[in-house]
This record gives C-alpha cells, sequence and structure tokens, in this order.
C-alpha cells in the first residue's frame, strides 16, 4: 500500500502599505520634528531547541560493524521423525505415497540465519537462544567473511540468550554499555542480517522501558522503533556512544514484517545470564511461588485500594517460599526488596534477578491495610508448570445468580484446590457479569473461604446490598480474582 505524505505549507500574505503626499500649488509649512522612536528589540527565545538535528551514525558503524556477525544452523531431520509424520497421515496419502511417490517425500535439513556479536576477543559470542535452538551445527561468519565453526557453551530459554564460543583470537569485539542508563526517546542503532542481507544498520529511538510481552515473564524489554526483522535476532543495539545497550530478539506484527514494534533484551541483564553460562551453563533465578494478575478497578475497589497497582495473588503454590513467608491469596504485593509493583508483571522480573536463598523483605496489602513481610526466595523450577503454580447437592447462590454444589475431592486435588464449590449453572445476576462459569471452583467470597454450600450462602447472607466484592474461582487448576458488583 502506498504512502501519502501531505506537506502542509501555510500560505503567505503580503501586504504593502503606501502612504504617498498628494500634490498641491500651496506649499504647506513643514510638520514639528518628531522624535525618532526606538527600534524594535527581537523577543529572545525562553531556552535553548531540545531538538537540534539528526545524528550522523557513520563514525559507529564503522568502528563497531566489524564486531558484529552472521549467524547459520543446521538442524538435521531424523528418519524416525519423518516416519512418525508418515504414520499420523490418512491411510488414503500414506498409499498414495508408497505406490507412487516412493515412500515419504525427503525432507531437508532445517537451516536458519541470525545475528550475533563478539563480547571477548577470545570468541565469545552472544545472540538469542531461537536462533541456535537444537541446532547440530552452527557456524559464524564474520565481516571479513572468515567462517568459523562455533560450540554452544549455554542458553536460557527464559530469556532468550545464547552463549557461542569460536576457536579465534584478537578478534574484534563490541563495547557493553548499560541499558539501566537509557531513556526513552533516546537514538539508538542496530546492525544486523534482515532476510539474509549482511550488516544491515537501521536507526530509531527507544519508544519505551520495561515492557511485559505475553510469553516472556522475567524480561524487561526496551521497546524501539528501529527497524527490526527475521534476521536481526540476535544482533546488537547501540546507543550514540558506540555502546550495545540491548539485543535485539522480537517483534509484534500482523505481517510477519516490521510493523514499528520492536524489542530487545536489557544488556544488564544480559550480562548477568552470560557470566552465570560461562561458570555453570545454566542461569538459576529466584522464585516466589505465588501465581498473581493484574489489579484493575473494580478489583481495586473490591480490596479497599484508592487506585489500580501491585500484583494481586490469585494463589500460592504448596511448599513454595511464599506459603512459607505466610503470603495468602487475596495479598497485593506493592513493594519487594525495595522496588515498587506498580503491575502484575513487574514482580516476576523482579523477583527472578534475585539471587536463590537470599531473604528479602516485601510489603503487601492486606484488608484494607499495609502489612511487611520477609521471605527467602527459592530457585524457579526447571518444570514450569510447578513454578506456575465431589458430588453433593445444589444450593442458590441467591443474590450471585448461581447455582453450585459440593465438590469432591477428586476434583478439588485437579484443581489443586484446598476447598471450595462446584458452580453448576450461572444465571443472570453478578456473576454472570463478571465471567464466572459452569465448571468454575469458587474458593472464597469476599476474601472469607468457601468450604461448602453452607459457609458459601452464610457469606451471601452477610455481603452488602451495594458495592464491589472480591471473588477467588479456580478454572482449570488457575486461580483468579474477579470483581463481583452487586446491586447492579
Amino acid at each position: 500500500m502506498g504512502m501519502i505524505q501531505h506537506y502542509l505549507l501555510p500560505p503567505l500574505l503580503a501586504v504593502g502599505l503606501v502612504i504617498a503626499g498628494c500634490g498641491g500649488s500651496e506649499q504647506q509649512p513643514a510638520p514639528a520634528e518628531q522624535p525618532q522612536a526606538a527600534p524594535p528589540t527581537q523577543a529572545q527565545p525562553s531556552s535553548q531547541p531540545l531538538v537540534t538535528g539528526l545524528p550522523d551514525f557513520t563514525a559507529l558503524v564503522e568502528k563497531e560493524g566489524p564486531a558484529v556477525v552472521n549467524i547459520s544452523t543446521v538442524t538435521h531431520r531424523d528418519a524416525s521423525d519423518q516416519q512418525q509424520q508418515m504414520e499420523q497421515l490418512p491411510e488414503f496419502f500414506r498409499r498414495f505415497f508408497d505406490e507412487f511417490g516412493g515412500g515419504m517425500p525427503e525432507q531437508e535439513d532445517v537451516r536458519s540465519l541470525g545475528s550475533g556479536f563478539i563480547i571477548s576477543s577470545d570468541g565469545y559470542v552472544l545472540t538469542n537462544n531461537h536462533v541456535v535452538a537444537d541446532a547440530d551445527e552452527i557456524v559464524v561468519r564474520l565481516q571479513d567473511r572468515r567462517e568459523l565453526d562455533a560450540e554452544l557453551v549455554g542458553a536460557d530459554e527464559q530469556s532468550d540468550l545464547a552463549l557461542l564460543k569460536v576457536e579465534a583470537s584478537d578478534l574484534p569485539v563490541v563495547n557493553i554499555g548499560s541499558s539501566e542508563n537509557l531513556k526513552v526517546g533516546e537514538w539508538v542503532l542496530a546492525i544486523g542480517a534482515p532476510f539474509g542481507f549482511d550488516s544491515s544498520v537501521t536507526a530509531g529511538i527507544v519508544s519505551a522501558k520495561g515492557r511485559s510481552l505475553p510469553s516472556d515473564n522475567y524480561v524487561p524489554f526496551i521497546q524501539t522503533d528501529v527497524a527490526i526483522n527475521p534476521g536481526n535476532s540476535g544482533g546488537p543495539l547501540f546507543n550514540l556512544n558506540g555502546e550495545v545497550v540491548g539485543i535485539n530478539s522480537q517483534i509484534i506484527s500482523r505481517s510477519g514484517g516490521y510493523m514499528g514494534l520492536s524489542f530487545a533484551i536489557p544488556m544488564d541483564m544480559a550480562m548477568d545470564v552470560v557470566e552465570q553460562l560461562k561458570d555453570t551453563g545454566k542461569v538459576s533465578r529466584g522464585w516466589l511461588g505465588v501465581l498473581v494478575q493484574e489489579v484493575d478497578r473494580d478489583l481495586a475497589e473490591s480490596f479497599g485500594l484508592e487506585r489500580p497497582m501491585g500484583a494481586l495473588v490469585a494463589q500460592v503454590v504448596d511448599g513454595s517460599p511464599a506459603a512459607a513467608a505466610g503470603l495468602q491469596p487475596g495479598d497485593v504485593i506493592i513493594e519487594f526488596d525495595g522496588h515498587q509493583i506498580e503491575r502484575s508483571g513487574d514482580l516476576p522480573k523482579v523477583v527472578g534477578t534475585i539471587k536463590p536463598d537470599s531473604e528479602v523483605d516485601l510489603t503487601v496489602m492486606r484488608d484494607g491495610g499495609k502489612k511487611d513481610l520477609s521471605v527467602t526466595v527459592g530457585e524457579l523450577p526447571e518444570d514450569p508448570r510447578q513454578a506456575a503454580a465431589g458430588g453433593g447437592e445444589s444450593a442458590q447462590g441467591g443474590v450471585l445468580g448461581l447455582q453450585v454444589r459440593d465438590a469432591s475431592a477428586a476434583e478439588l486435588a485437579r484443581a489443586k484446590a484446598e476447598s471450595g464449590v462446584i458452580v453448576a449453572k450461572v444465571e443472570e445476576g453478578p456473576a454472570r457479569a463478571a465471567g464466572v462459569r459452569s465448571g468454575d471452583i469458587l474458593v472464597s467470597l469476599n476474601n472469607q473461604p468457601v468450604k461448602d454450600i453452607d459457609t458459601l450462602q452464610d457469606i451471601v447472607e452477610n455481603l452488602p446490598e451495594q458495592g464491589t466484592v472480591p471473588a477467588l474461582v479456580n478454572r482449570g487448576g488457575n486461580a483468579r480474582f474477579i470483581a463481583l458488583k452487586l446491586g447492579q
């Protein structure tokens, strides 16, 4: 689709005012001499311009470009994988390939391209994990056209980083900077190989810092508008001082190409990962053991908060550091180890940077007041499911618009819930408006645990006629708070 540029030029209106004397036969006396007016003074600007011009990147590219490399990988296809794919085909297609095609069509090795950069003269190279994941062969190509076989030192899927090593010396290296000092609006530059075009340079500005993406819980991404495309992954993001401040990792796009939203891994975090990969080949992260959710306006009202803030604890994993510290569902974590927690996405990033077995302080909002706790941070389990965490008569949920029944021990065990009632039917009312579904387990209402039908009825009878109250529901093993608006 073409781009139409509209140039808006202000119209110029020139008005000439000429005053001329009228000719006559009689000479008029000369007017009295008037004092000469002082020349008008030009208004001085109150401050210097905030933007003085566009930067020149040529010196930066010439100096830092040789340390940026292309990375190509090959992943060999296993014959058993092809046989498994053959068995999954319908009978008609299997017979077709056997009779006419000579069996399953031959599949080539999987090849991929990416970028990276040299961080030490003895051959350590940093890139994205997804560039080299499951690769059988890794080749690093320098700007002087040398191609070097690389060994994978270690990789971290959570941060999408991988450390490679090539056998060489006196290699050009990048200048490592700090992402902590980056400012929104600052110019940045990327070098990489988009679509295989070597040493491509693109520039833009920092759009935001500390961005959370749905698929990444532990990376506070740097958002930029630098043009990043497939092949740029793993390449460096420079500031104007020629320092690497980030590693280009992801884009958000509806087309698969650049749409103005690019995300880079902060360099401060990346270098911590590098040191751990060098020492042990893996990365250890702090773990709290809670499932948290965002606090919206309705939930803030139901928990007595002045505004939406913090990370709302929906579930506490049994045997976790959070459980040992006394954290409870319904707590809103507003501060952790001295860091303010404004959004739920802030908490995993802060916890992940803390070394396991460290004791830290945190502050929660509980029952309308602040409560200080202390927790000994654990180590994030490798199994993400561990880290994330029957019958009876029916009864009316009264003003909620619910029909519920007691939960069996097996149902509670499958949902990893200690108690609660099963939602059998949702009728018109606050529960339906809030999104409660049949099959949900109602765990607590108005911060009071729901053990069975009788306790639920007692809680409902004492609910206010108007206002917003929190309800904790368990759906598919995941707990989540919702806000029920009463009297509407």
